[in-house]
C-alpha cells in the first residue's frame, strides 16, 4: 500500500532558516581569516615522472541535479526503526514493491536518513507500507516455552516466517546540483561541493553494501578469507579498499587504495577465547573478561542457520544451569507438566547433539533481558566481519605492519585490478550523471628537492644519502658532559655494569665525557610483585638513601620493551617531582648503533645538540635568518577508541634559540576526551594571569633567543580534517594572538599556518622503477586543490611497504614565502629530528609534539583520580596533567 499525495507535485518547501528560532542574531563573529589559495607551484629540484593512486573521472551530464530525500523508517508502534543494517533492508524491500510509484527512479541510500535520487521523484512525499519476512524457528515438541530456555533444533527444523511491518515516509529535503563540482574544479568557491561529493561518495558505499561488505566511513572489506592476516588475541586484520571522489587541479578523480581495519577472527567462540586471553585451555579462561568482550557480538551454532546476539553468559555451568522445560503429556494435549532440566541434558538428550567440553563452561546467553536463550558454548562460531574497534598492542601493531605490508608494484596491481572488476561505471545512479571512471593510475610531475647538508662535531660537514647518516667516527656538535649519573634497574635480566662502562665508552667516541656512574641501584626482591606506582616510589627511596643530592640523569633499565606499567609513573616521579633527566632502556643487544641510538636522546634531554643544519648554523634560512622566527608544532592525542574516561592530551612545542630550528620546549595539557581543538593555548585566570601554553613557550623563546621577541611564528599543525580548518585558524589563532597580546604587546607577529596530514589515501609511485619513490619527492600539480594551497612531500626514504607522503595544507601565509622556500624549509625540518638519523616523513615539530603528548599522557593512566587535580569541562571531570620541574621544564624530555 503506497500513499502519493494526489494531484501535481506541490511547490517546493521553503528554505530552512539560516538561524534557529530561538538565537538572537545580536552579535555574530565573522570569520577573521580564511583559507588562502595557491600563489603558484615550486621549481627547484630534479623532475621525476610518477603515478599516483587517482583514475579520473569524467563527468557528461554537468546539468544533472541530485535530489535529497529525508527518509522515516518507523514500526507498527510509530517508534524510530534503529538497529544496524535495517534501514538498508527495508530501502530496499521499498524498491522492489514501489518502483513504479517511483517512476522506476534508482536512487542512493546512506543507510540512514538522506536519499538522493538524480533528477526529482514524481512527488514531493511519499508514504510507504513495507513489510519484511524474516525466518525464524518455530518451537519444537520437548522445546521448552518456560522462561529461559536453550536454542535447540529438534527432529526437523521448522521455520514460520514472521514478518514485521514498518512505515517510510520519503519527504523532498533540498537539490544538489551537479554543476557545483565543475564550478569548483575550476577554482571557485562553491558551497555545496562538499554536499554533491558525498552524494557520489554514497553510491560507492550504496555499491560496497549491495555486495556484503564491511563499510567503514569510505573503506569497504570483502567476506573473503583470503584478505585476512592474524595478528594474534583473537583478532585478524581484513584488507579491503578506500574510495572517494576528490576535486583536483587535473579534473575531477576517483582516490582509490588499499585499506586495512581490525575484526574479531571469524570462528569458534572458544578458539577466540583462548586467544584473546592468551591461555592454553578452557579452563584458564577469565569468565568476567570474557563477558565483557562477548557482549553484543554475533554467533552462529552449528546447528541452526540462524544468527544470534550474545547479550551475556549464564551464572552456572552448563551442566548446572536449570530452566523449565514443558512437555507434552501422553494424550497430545498442550497442558503438560513442567520439567526443570539442565541445558546441557536438554542438548544431549533432548537434541542428540554430542558434547565434549562445555559441561563445566557457562553458556552464551542469546535471548532478551528477561527472558534468556541459552546455548553451549562448543556449538557457536563468531561470525565474519564483526569490527575490533580497541586499541591493539605493540605486538599485534607489529604484527599488522609486517603482514600487511605491500610493495609499490603490488600496490599498484592491486588497485588497478579491483577498479577493472567493480564496474563502478555500471552503477545506475553514476550512469545517470554519465560519470565513467578511467583505468589507469594518473601521471603525475614530481620534484626531487637537494637533501640539506648537516654539520656535526668539529665543524664537521654530513651529507646525507638516501636520506640518512650515521656518526661512525664522527662527533656529536654540541656533546654534554655527565658528572654525576646513576643506573636502575627494575628487574630487567641483564648486567648494568656492562651497559654502563659500554656507555661510557661509545660516549668518549662520540664527544660526550660521561663519568662513572655514582652507583648501580637494583630494585628490591619484595618490591617487584608490588604496584607499579609503589615500585617506582620505593626506586626513588633507595635513591636519596644511597646519594648526597640528585643526580643529574638517571639510566633506567625495564624488563619489557614496549607499554611497560613502570614507564608513566617513572617518568611522572623523575620530570615532575624530582625534576631529573632519565632515559629509559630495555636492551635486547648492547652494539655501537643501539648505544649511538641511546646517546642521541641523552645528549638532546641534557641540552646537547647532536647536529645542525649547515644553513641554520650560518644563519642563511631565508626569510627566518633576519627576522626572529618561532616554530610550533601542535597536536593532541586521544585514548583508544571507546573509551571516553580518558582525557585527550595536547602538546605544543615552540622553538628556542632563535635563529636555530632544532631545539624546542614542549607545554602539555588535558583536555576533555575525543576534542581536537587545543582549548588551552590561551587561559585567562581570575587574577588577571594567563596559565595557557602559548605564554610558555613564548617566554622561553624570549628568554633563549637574547630578549629577542618573535615577529613571526609558522605554526604547524597535526591531526585535523579539511572541515576543521577554519576552526584551526578562527579559533586556536585566534587564542594564540590573544595570549600574545596578554604580554604587553601591540605589533602582532605574522603567521604562516600550514596543517600536516598523514592520515590519508594518496600514494606516489615512480613512472620508471619498482622501488619507493626518492627521499625529498615534492608534489604540487595536478593531484593538488583546484583553489587551495596544498602539496604532497615523501621526505623520508620509504625501506619497507609503500611509502605515504605527508600532504601539507598551507591556511595562510603573511610571512609570505614563495612556494620554493617553504617547500625547502619544510624539507628541512624532517632533517632537524634530534632521536634519529634519518629524514622523517612529516616536520619534527610535529613529532616532538606527538612525543610530549603520549608521555606526559602515560603520567595519568595509572594515576586514580582522588590524587589528580580535576578541571571540570563541561559534565565530564578532566584530570590536570602535573607540571614538569622548573630544572626539566625548558628541556627536550621528550627525545
Amino acid at each position: 500500500m503506497a500513499k502519493a499525495e494526489a494531484g501535481q507535485s506541490p511547490p517546493l518547501p521553503p528554505s530552512p532558516p539560516l538561524m534557529p528560532p530561538n538565537v538572537k542574531p545580536e552579535h555574530v563573529d565573522l570569520p577573521r581569516h580564511s583559507i588562502m589559495s595557491r600563489r603558484g607551484v615550486g621549481n627547484c629540484g630534479r623532475r621525476i615522472s610518477l603515478l599516483t593512486n587517482h583514475f579520473k573521472v569524467s563527468v557528461n551530464a554537468t546539468d544533472a541535479v541530485f535530489y535529497q530525500y529525508t527518509v522515516t523508517i518507523s514500526g507498527e508502534d510509530k517508534r524510530i526503526a534503529e538497529g544496524k543494517g535495517i534501514g538498508r533492508k527495508v530501502i530496499d524491500k521499498l524498491y522492489q514493491t514501489y518502483s513504479a510509484e517511483l517512476a522506476g527512479k534508482r536512487f542512493a541510500y546512506d543507510g540512514e536518513k538522506s536519499l538522493y535520487t538524480v533528477g526529482p521523484l514524481p512527488q514531493n512525499k511519499f508514504e510507504f507500507t513495507v513489510v519484511l519476512e524474516e525466518s525464524r524457528a518455530k518451537q519444537q515438541n520437548g522445546s521448552p516455552r518456560g522462561r529461559d530456555s536453550p536454542i535447540g533444533p529438534g527432529k526437523r527444523p521448522k521455520h514460520s516466517f514472521q514478518s514485521k511491518t514498518f512505515m517510510v515516509e520519503i519527504s523532498f529535503a533540498t537539490k544538489i546540483p551537479l554543476s557545483s563540482i565543475a564550478l569548483a574544479l575550476k577554482g571557485n568557491e562553491v558551497d555545496n561541493t562538499q554536499d554533491a561529493l558525498r552524494v557520489l561518495d554514497i553510491v560507492l558505499r550504496q555499491q560496497a553494501a549491495n555486495w556484503g561488505c564491511l563499510l567503514v566511513r569510505q573503506s569497504f572489506f570483502h567476506d573473503d578469507s583470503r584478505n585476512l592476516v592474524d595478528v594474534g588475541g583473537g583478532v585478524s586484520g581484513i584488507r579491503g579498499f578506500h574510495s572517494s571522489f576528490r576535486p583536483t587541479q587535473g579534473g575531477l578523480s576517483l582516490n582509490m587504495d588499499v585499506s586495512t581495519t581490525m575484526i574479531l577472527k571469524p570462528g569458534p567462540v572458544i578458539d577466540f577465547l583462548i586467544a584473546n586471553q592468551n591461555v592454553r585451555e578452557p579452563r584458564f579462561i577469565d569468565w568476567t573478561k570474557a563477558k565483557k568482550m562477548l557482549r553484543n557480538l554475533r554467533v552462529k551454532p552449528r546447528h541452526r542457520n540462524m544468527e544470534f546476539k550474545i547479550i551475556g553468559l549464564s551464572e552456572k555451568p552448563c551442566n548446572q544451569q536449570f530452566f523449565p522445560m514443558k512437555v507434552k503429556n501422553t494424550e497430545g494435549t498442550n497442558e503438560g507438566e513442567t520439567l526443570e532440566i539442565t541445558v546441557y541434558d536438554y542438548f544431549t538428550q533432548h537434541c542428540r547433539i554430542e558434547l565434549t567440553y562445555s559441561a563445566y563452561l557457562p553458556c552464551l546467553d542469546v535471548g532478551k533481558p528477561k527472558r534468556p536463550n541459552y546455548l553451549p558454548l562448543e556449538l557457536c562460531s563468531l561470525v565474519s566481519l564483526q569490527r575490533y574497534t580497541k586499541a591493539l598492542s605493540s605486538m599485534q601493531r607489529a604484527s599488522l605492519v609486517e603482514k600487511s605490508r605491500q610493495k609499490p608494484q603490488d600496490r599498484m596491481r592491486t588497485l588497478t585490478d579491483a577498479l577493472r572488476s567493480y564496474s563502478y561505471d555500471e552503477d545506475p545512479v553514476l550512469a545517470a550523471c554519465g560519470i565513467s571512471i578511467g583505468k589507469q593510475l594518473t601521471q603525475v610531475d614530481g620534484r626531487i628537492l637537494e637533501i640539506p647538508k648537516l654539520k656535526v662535531g668539529k665543524s664537521e660537514d654530513c651529507i646525507p644519502r638516501n636520506g640518512r647518516w650515521n656518526f661512525n667516527n664522527k662527533r656529536f656538535l654540541e656533546a654534554t658532559r655527565i658528572d654525576r649519573w646513576i643506573v636502575v634497574n627494575f628487574s630487567a635480566r641483564c648486567d648494568t655494569s656492562h651497559i654502563s662502562r659500554e656507555l661510557i665508552n661509545c660516549g668518549r667516541n662520540k664527544g660526550i665525557h660521561i663519568e662513572r656512574p655514582f652507583t648501580l641501584i637494583e630494585e628490591d626482591q619484595q618490591t617487584r610483585r608490588g604496584n607499579p606506582v609503589v615500585r617506582v616510589e620505593r626506586m626513588f627511596e633507595l635513591i636519596t638513601e644511597k646519594l648526597p643530592g640528585p643526580p643529574q640523569f638517571i639510566l633506567c633499565v625495564l624488563p619489557e620493551r614496549k607499554n611497560s606499567d613502570i614507564y608513566g609513573p617513572w617518568k611522572k616521579k623523575s620530570l615532575s617531582d624530582f625534576g631529573i633527566a632519565t632515559q629509559c632502556i630495555s636492551p635486547t643487544k648492547i652494539n655501537d648503533q643501539y648505544l649511538t641510538n641511546v646517546l642521541l636522546k641523552i645528549n638532546s634531554k641534557l641540552g646537547g645538540i647532536n647536529s645542525l643544519l649547515a644553513l641554520e648554523q650560518s644563519s642563511l634560512i631565508p626569510l627566518i635568518k633576519d627576522t626572529p622566527t618561532m616554530i610550533l608544532g601542535m597536536d593532541v592525542s586521544h585514548g583508544s577508541p571507546g573509551r571516553s574516561d580518558i582525557p585527550s592530551v595536547a602538546a605544543v612545542v615552540g622553538s628556542q634559540s632563535w635563529p636555530l630550528i632544532s631545539r624546542y620546549r614542549a607545554a602539555v595539557r588535558t583536555q576533555s576526551s575525543k576534542v581536537e581543538m587545543i582549548d588551552a593555548l590561551y587561559k585567562p585566570l581570575a587574577n588577571g594571569n594567563d596559565d595557557g601554553i602559548i605564554r610558555e613557550l613564548l617566554l622561553d623563546f624570549y628568554r633563549t633567543s637574547k630578549q629577542r621577541k618573535p615577529k613571526q611564528m609558522i605554526i604547524f599543525r597535526d591531526g585535523v580534517s579539511e572541515s576543521q580548518f577554519n576552526q584551526v585558524l578562527n579559533i586556536e589563532l585566534e587564542q594564540i594572538i590573544k595570549a600574545y597580546q596578554h604580554l604587553g604587546e601591540a605589533d602582532i607577529p605574522k603567521f604562516t599556518v600550514i596543517v600536516a596530514q598523514k592520515n590519508h589515501h594518496t600514494k606516489l609511485f615512480q613512472a620508471s622503477g619498482p622501488e619507493n619513490v626518492p627521499p625529498g619527492t615534492v608534489v604540487d600539480t595536478r593531484i593538488v586543490h583546484p583553489r587551495n594551497y596544498d602539496f604532497y612531500m615523501c621526505a623520508h626514504a620509504g625501506m619497507i611497504g609503500t611509502s605515504r607522503p605527508a600532504h601539507y595544507h598551507v591556511l595562510l601565509d603573511e610571512i609570505g614565502f614563495s612556494p620554493d622556500d617553504l617547500q625547502n624549509l619544510i624539507h628541512s625540518l624532517s632533517y632537524v629530528y634530534q632521536r634519529s638519523t634519518t629524514a622523517i616523513s612529516i616536520v619534527a615539530p610535529i613529532c616532538y609534539a606527538h612525543l610530549a603528548a603520549s608521555q606526559m599522557g602515560q603520567f595519568i593512566k595509572f594515576e586514580d583520580s582522588s590524587d589528580t587535580s580535576i578541571t571540570s569541562a563541561g559534565s565530564v571531570p578532566v584530570p590536570e596533567l602535573p607540571r614538569l620541574h622548573k630544572n626539566v621544564e625548558s628541556s627536550m624530555f621528550f627525545c
